[in-house]
């Protein structure tokens, strides 16, 4: 089963069958080669990088969420007010450490191991100009949490409740060009 030609050449049409085989060819049990331990790397690498990306994008969907709540706070709630933004500090400190890992993990698939490098990656350079945007987006938030703190808000819930929107469509745009790439 550990057949070193057969776990070194993936096929998509077996990428079902061939997973099992990367991992199962780098054990102790031997075989496989170095194309196979690169591969296992990389999948290791590359399911880091999407479990980053999962919490990551969950503190921007949330973060906002409490944006929305301290723009409906009355003047007078101080209490709601210090609880909501320490919540919002706290989760913006937290996303931030994740955020961290997950452009690193992807940047090592990108540049280590040529994901999406070389003619017809489209797709890609795609992917890149919305994580870009994301991170932006990132920035975005701690701008306006800073703001919060410092009681200078201008913005409605209603402004947040749209703003909230724009991570949702950041994530379901790169998931379809990764998993579909249509260019």
């Amino acid at each position: 089963m550990c057949d070193s030609k057969r776990a070194s050449q993936p096929d998509v049409k077996t990428s079902g069958f061939f997973l099992p085989v990367a991992f199962a060819c780098t054990g102790k049990t031997g075989g496989g080669g170095r194309r196979a331990t690169k591969l296992a790397r990389m999948l290791w690498v590359k399911s880091l990088h999407i479990v980053f990306i999962a919490s990551w994008f969950a503190g921007l969907f949330y973060l906002p969420r409490i944006f929305v709540n301290l723009a409906m706070v009355p003047p007078e709630s101080v209490a709601e007010r210090a609880r909501l933004l320490l919540m919002a500090r706290k989760l913006m400190r937290f996303t931030t450490m994740l955020a961290v890992p997950a452009i690193v993990f992807g940047a090592w698939l990108w540049l280590g191991y040529g994901i999406g490098r070389g003619p017809g990656n489209g797709w890609m350079h795609a992917k890149l100009a919305l994580v870009v945007v994301a991170i932006g987006y990132h920035h975005g938030c701690g701008v306006l949490l800073r703001r919060f703190v410092a009681g200078q808000n201008r913005r409605s819930d209603r402004w947040y409740r749209w703003f909230n929107e724009l991570p949702v469509v950041l994530l379901l745009a790169i998931v379809i060009l990764v998993v579909v790439k249509p260019f």
